[in-house]
């Protein structure tokens, strides 16, 4: 031990006396056993039991509460159930259609799907969509079902743009409308949201894989299996995997699907060409394509399985899934219509809060008008995304606001002042020019903050909108700045001619 002598003898010392201690409260402890135990012989027996019972109790007691305190302590983890959303009836979907079309709202996406479901139901066919990532072999998978169908298959990622449909009878006499939709993860992504739609309207969604998952593609499967309904996963292109690696890979995949009880795996190989080295006689080399089988009938089986389970509950998780659909299209018509309802709203009190600081004569009253128009304009988006907001909420977010704002106020005359300078003669003719610029730049920063609030939590947080508020007041502000100082000149020009 390098430490100096001095210390390693007062350590010494330190372990001597900490020795004696010991030994000194053994000493103790076993004289008062000793006394104790004695003292109980002379007594009856069951009290001897009971004495000893108690000190166990208070041993485990002390130990297990000491065990608490000194144990090391886990990192907090916030554990989300994940809860599972039951699927809206026909009756509720209507009814949010109703209640969005009574807000204006355009709703016929949501009304074109219920329409696209009554088609499949009177024609009684079974839809069965192929979902998977770009050159996975869906087109090909396609044809080797179907031999005579015209679906065209490429080398070259995305070959297939839109949904093509092909009507085929299965093995047991069921007429199957097989849809071969555009491969996902693109470089643009546009149509993955095309292909998740149509998997939700499917019967049957087939997921086609030609090997180990990526990121997206387990992303895009987990997805599929939240549906509920009856999935295959297809491992494609079987023929270019050693005996070893398809257990491997088969095994990862019976993995993911195990715990869902209408999912199920299979392998296939749809590749109906071949390529061979032939040998000429002259010894050259030729490099020839023939055609080979494709082998897709445990695919064949699996759908006839699917198909002879009950034709009952293919068509209930088909309606759910596409009910849940339509309901998010009318969520997503309220979310756009709710937006831009509350653009225009914003945009209005900002033009309001210009004009009450130009029409401010007393002073002090500018902020009695300014204070006035905000509490209106949260009133009127909290009516707007059905939130209920108390007198409290809104006088905290104006406070905090303001707070905010006296720290930028030089910015925000600054950059009033800058629009201003493409109006000559303003500053002189209107000495609150510059004011009532910055109130409005103010209004459309802090409504902005407001709808995104409302839209992203459903409720009025004054601390987080506020926050947001000081975010959003530091980005581009000379666009909103040039087209509120027109507004004081065309305030200023409609004053000089009264």
């Amino acid at each position: 031990m390098d430490l100096p002598r001095s210390i390693r003898l007062l350590i010494a010392m330190a372990v001597v006396v900490l020795g004696l201690g010991a030994l000194l409260l053994i000493l103790i402890i076993s004289e008062a056993t000793l006394n104790v135990q004695a003292r109980l012989q002379e007594t009856v027996g069951w009290l001897g039991y009971a004495w000893w019972g108690l000190v166990g109790t208070v041993a485990l007691v002390i130990t297990w509460i000491v065990w608490r305190l000194l144990r090391p302590s886990r990192p907090r983890r916030e554990v989300i159930e994940d809860e599972e959303v039951e699927a809206p009836t026909a009756e509720e979907v209507d009814a949010a259609i109703e209640k969005a079309k009574a807000l204006g709202t355009d709703v016929s996406a949501a009304q074109r799907e219920l329409e696209e479901l009554k088609r499949r139901r009177a024609s009684g066919d079974i839809h069965v969509a192929l979902f998977g990532e770009v050159s996975t072999g869906k087109s090909a998978l396609v044809s080797a079902l179907l031999p005579d169908c015209e679906a065209t298959s490429d080398v070259r990622g995305g070959t297939t743009r839109d949904l093509m449909r092909y009507r085929w009878v299965s093995p047991g006499g069921d007429t199957l409308q097989i849809t071969d939709m555009p491969g996902t993860a693109e470089a643009d992504g546009d149509l993955d949201q095309m292909a998740a739609d149509e998997a939700q309207r499917a019967h049957i969604v087939i997921f086609v894989t030609d090997g180990d998952l990526n990121r997206n593609e387990h992303k895009s499967l987990q997805g599929l299996l939240a549906l509920g309904k009856p999935l295959v996963v297809v491992l494609n292109k079987a023929d270019r995997y050693q005996a070893d690696d398809i257990a491997l890979l088969s095994k990862r995949l019976g993995d993911i699907i195990a715990d869902h009880e209408y999912a199920q795996l299979v392998q296939v190989s749809a590749t109906t060409t071949r390529q061979i080295v032939r040998q000429l006689p002259d010894g050259r080399e030729q490099l020839e394509t023939r055609p080979i089988t494709p082998k897709v009938k445990p695919l064949t089986n699996a759908l006839q399985r699917l198909i002879d389970g009950n034709q009952e509950i293919l068509d209930r998780l088909r309606d759910s899934a596409t009910f849940v659909l339509a309901a998010q299209q009318v969520d997503q018509a309220i979310a756009t219509a709710r937006r831009e309802r509350g653009e225009q709203l914003v945009d209005s009190y900002s033009t309001k809060a210009v004009i009450g600081a130009m029409a401010a004569i007393a002073p002090g009253s500018d902020l009695l008008i300014q204070g006035y128009l905000g509490t209106q304009m949260v009133r009127e988006l909290s009516a707007l995304y059905e939130v209920k907001v108390s007198k409290m909420d809104t006088e905290l977010l104006l406070k905090l606001v303001q707070k905010h704002v006296g720290r930028a106020h030089t910015l925000l005359l600054a950059v009033a002042g800058n629009a201003l300078k493409a109006f000559p003669g303003v500053g002189t003719l209107a000495g609150g020019a510059m004011h009532a610029v910055a109130y409005g730049i103010i209004f459309r920063t802090l409504g902005r903050a407001l709808v995104t609030t409302l839209a992203t939590r459903g409720e009025l947080r004054p601390r987080q909108t506020a926050k947001l508020f000081e975010e959003k007041l530091g980005e581009d502000m000379e666009s909103p700045a040039r087209n509120l100082a027109r507004l004081v000149v065309e305030q200023v020009r409609t004053s000089e001619k009264s």
